[in-house]
Parts: structure tokens; sequence; C-alpha cells
């Protein structure tokens, strides 16, 4: 019988066969590969109930306006039933600079929540209890920063360290690889994660300093092949610099974590994170030879594909969001973000982001696919996908060791270079109708039905300018001063920065003076240019 197409392929170019047999996994061996669910190498998760004990974290990414307004969802959605918060910062926040600095004009509070002070962090979490909930902050740059602000909120309420938990993204190498919002060169990038890490294991030993993202590797248009090789080698790379730091591998690696995107090729994503966690457990075990288990499982949060979704037919977007979302489940994730069907046109609605929780909570309460863990584990495509993604990934492992790790890699433009070709093949396949997305290259609708979205008006710049200009006044300006002027001196004397920080933002100095003095020590950063 004649087939659909000459060649079937995943997303990121593997041949696919007709069917699968014990022949494709002539080498495999389930006690060596698979192993026990809590178990290396954690092939099939890295608890042995995994959702019959707990499920995952339903962690709805919040964030737009100001503090207040982002407080008001954050609030909606745990009212809504959402287990933990994830904030979402606008670019000037992302890039270090303070509301009423002329580049954040248009930009204040329009794709992120708008954070200049410790005020707006106050404001942000108002009535938020932060021992009782996680917190998950999407930052980099200036990632040491934001969290000293939440730190100096904790310590205002009377809550230490030992009883906060959340996450950090903190992951600065996959922004010189993709996201491109990076404040200073790799290497003083590299000292202030290293930084974090060695507070965090002392002060706030519940807390992950840094989460290692492919997410935003897979949206610039990286195969989940790449997505699965960068991220697990920025880990290694980010394992390696706390090590030459002093700290013991078994005394951080249980506080890391790690992020990933769920795409649209549904046994391919559950492959990558079944062959993520074994990959991650046999490398470190080779490399760093911990001695605590947990330094040797992978943990990770996982959130849908914002890159699939199209502002074509956004409804379409719901049942593109349960697919992914339903993918990261049977792959084992520990927590989740689906998107929200408007995001291509907005920020999402209240309705919109509801709709998204509902989504989860359907999967997890109605679906029945967390009564037993890792339920498709033995199938003898899955299994053959899972090996096929760890191979291709230690193949790029390999390069980067002989190029000299990530930093040298990155200097020389590979991982980016890598990512643009696989970026271009996609869009070729799509511009060739070689794939089919519904709704923009096949099964097209003339009239659009239009949908709600939310927007953010003028209004929010303005009050944020003007609490900066409050905020300024009422400031004791010698005593800020003296704050900023000990961390120049202790981020140029090579002491943790951390402390610092802390001292800095309860002074009232703000995120654009801090990452402006923290310039003066550690420079710049200009990318090379790919071909």
């Amino acid at each position: 019988m004649q087939e659909r197409k000459p060649r079937f392929t995943s997303l990121s170019g593997l041949d696919i066969n007709r069917v699968y047999s014990r022949d494709d996994l002539k080498d495999w061996s389930p006690d060596h590969d698979l192993g026990d669910p809590g178990e290396f190498p954690y092939t099939r998760g890295v608890y042995p109930t995994m959702y019959r004990s707990h499920l995952w974290t339903m962690r709805q990414f919040a964030g737009f306006g100001s503090a207040a307004d982002t407080n008001r969802r954050f609030k909606y959605l745990l009212q809504h039933g959402q287990t933990g918060l994830s904030v979402a910062f606008d670019m000037p926040t992302l890039m270090g600079i303070d509301a009423d600095d002329v580049r954040a004009h248009g930009e204040v509070g329009h794709c992120g929540v708008a954070i200049s002070s410790l005020s707006d962090m106050e404001r942000l979490f108002e009535d938020i209890p932060l021992d009782q909930v996680t917190t998950s902050m999407t930052i980099n740059g200036p990632a040491a920063v934001i969290f000293a602000m939440y730190l100096a909120v904790a310590e205002k309420r009377g809550i230490s360290g030992e009883r906060l938990g959340g996450t950090l993204q903190n992951d600065i190498l996959k922004e010189y690889i993709a996201q491109k919002e990076w404040l200073f060169p790799p290497e003083p990038s590299l000292r202030l994660i290293t930084d974090t890490i060695a507070y965090c294991v002392k002060q706030v030993p519940k807390w992950h300093p840094v989460s290692i993202s492919g997410y935003h590797i897979r949206e610039a248009g990286s195969t989940a092949v790449q997505e699965l090789a960068f991220t697990l080698y920025d880990g290694l790379t980010y394992v390696e610099a706390a090590v030459k730091a002093g700290l013991t591998v078994d005394s951080f690696a249980p506080q890391l974590s790690f992020f990933f995107n769920v795409h649209n090729d549904f046994f391919e994503e559950i492959a990558k994170f079944r062959a993520a966690r074994r990959l991650w457990a046999r490398e470190m075990e080779h490399r760093y030879h911990p001695k605590d288990p947990r330094s040797l499982q992978l943990r990770c949060h996982a959130q849908t594909a914002g890159c699939s979704l199209t502002a074509q037919q956004p409804t379409n977007n719901v049942v593109r969001t349960t697919l992914q979302a339903l993918a990261a489940v049977l792959g084992g994730t520990q927590s989740l973000h689906t998107n929200s069907m408007d995001e291509t046109l907005a920020l999402p609605s209240e309705e919109a982001v509801k709709l998204a929780l509902r989504t989860q909570q359907i999967i997890a309460q109605e679906s029945e696919v967390t009564n037993t863990a890792d339920p498709l584990g033995g199938s003898y495509y899955l299994e053959a996908l899972t090996n096929r993604l760890e191979n291709a990934a230690l193949a790029y492992f390999r390069k980067l060791d002989d190029m000299g790790g990530m930093v040298k890699a990155i200097e020389r433009g590979y991982p980016q270079g890598e990512i643009l070709d696989a970026s271009q093949r996609y869009q070729r396949e799509v511009e060739r109708a070689e794939r089919i997305i519904v709704g923009v290259s096949d099964y097209l609708e003339r009239e659009l039905r239009p949908i709600p979205i939310l927007k953010v008006g003028p209004e929010v710049e303005h009050e944020q300018v003007a609490c900066l200009s409050d905020l300024r006044k009422s400031r004791d300006p010698f005593k800020m001063a003296g704050a900023v002027e000990a961390l120049q001196e202790a981020a140029s004397c090579g002491e943790n920065v951390m402390p610092y920080l802390i001292e800095a933002v309860k002074a009232k100095a703000t995120l654009g003076e801090i990452c402006a003095a923290l310039k003066e020590v550690f420079g710049t950063y200009r990318e090379p240019v790919v071909l």
C-alpha cells in the first residue's frame, strides 16, 4: 500500500520506521537503560511513585503591567487551583534598567511585570505567603539582583531562607546561545551564578539557584536533539564552574533544576525527557563521581511551545497545548506551564489563562495517566527513540568537549549556528508544505473570529516612573551610595556578592543603579557574528 509521504521524520529530522520491534533494541538492556522509577539511570522518572504520590506543580507563567496588576493575577490563579507561582518580567527588568530609563520607554509592563526596586517586589508579593508557595522567577542577566529583592522581602516578613522554596532561572549561557538578553561577559556572569549557588547552599537550601533552560533554545528554532544537548552541556558547565569555585558537587547538585520546551512531536518530546534524565545521570556519574544519588537526578519544569502557537485560528492553540502538556506529563516533568490560546496576540486574558490551567487539571484528574509511573516504558518505538536522542546529544557533547567547553563554543558561534541552520530547515519544510500547520498552511479560514485580548496602557509606565521618583526622594543617598560602593568592592575582589546585593536593595538602590555599578566592574559583552 502506498504511503502518504516518501519519508517520515521527527521534527528533529530523525527517520521514523513504519513499525518498531525488538530488532530495534538489539543492544538495549532493560536493567541498564531502563531500570525502575526512582533508580539509576532515572529513565523512568526521579521518584519511585511519581504522580501516585504527588502531582506535578501547576505553575502558570504570569506577569504584566505593574506589580499590583500581577499580584492580582497571582491571587486569581491561586484561587483557581494553581499550586506554584512563576514570574514573567518586562523587557527593561530583564535588561537590568529602570522604568524611568530612556531605553525603557514604551516597554514598561508590556511583556511582563515591571520591577525596579525592593518596593516593587514588596507589592508584587503582597499578602502572598512566601513560605507556603514556591516561586519561580524567569530572570537571567540581573537574576542575582532580583533574587536579593525577593530575599529582602522575606527577611522583612520574618521568613528565614530555610523556609523559602522556588527557582531562579539564572541561566546566562542560553542567553548567549539563544535569547540574547545578557548584561556582562560570560566569565563574570558565571561568577555571579556560582555566587548565587554558594549562597543558596548555606542560606536557602530548598531553593534552586539556577534552572538550566532549553526552552529558549527550542524557541529560537533548535531541534529536540539540540535542545537536549546544549541544555545538558550548559548544566555541566555550571557544575564545573561551581566545583572550580570550591564547592563539592554533592553540596549543590541536588539544588539544580532544568527547564524544557514541549513541542508538537508527541513521542519525540516524551523521549526527550527520558533521555535527558538518563544522560544527565550518566554524565554526572562519569565526570564528577557524586556520592549523593540526588546529585544524579534531573528535575525539570516544562512549558508548552510558544513557537508552535498561531495567531490564525487561535482556538486551535488549546488543542496544541493539550497534546504538548500530555507529552510533558508522560515524560515525567516535575512542574508545568500550559500556554494560553491568545499568547500570539497579547498577554493572556483571565479567561484564557484559566482555560490553560484547567487543561492541566483535566489531565491530572480525569485522564488517569497519573495512575502508573512511566506508562509508555518498554514501547519499542519510544525506547528506540530515547536511545537515538541520547546518542545524538552525546555526539554534540563530544564536539563541545573538543572545542574546550561551552563558553569557547559560544565565542566561536557554534551552537548559535547549529540552531540557525535547524530553524531555517524547519521554515523551508513549512513553506514547501512538507509540514502542515493547521490554520496557517492548510485548512485556512478567510474570516478571523476575534477573541478578547489583554492590553497594557501607558498609565502603567507613568505610575512606575512616579513611584521611582518618590523612592529616590525618600531614601538616604549616602546609605545607598555606600551600599553600592561596598558591592563594587566585593565584585572586584572576588567576594560572594549576594550579601552585598541584599544590603544594596534594602538601602533602596534600584535595579538599574546596581546593574550599572556592576557593569563598571565586569564590563559588557558583544556577541560574535554568525553567518
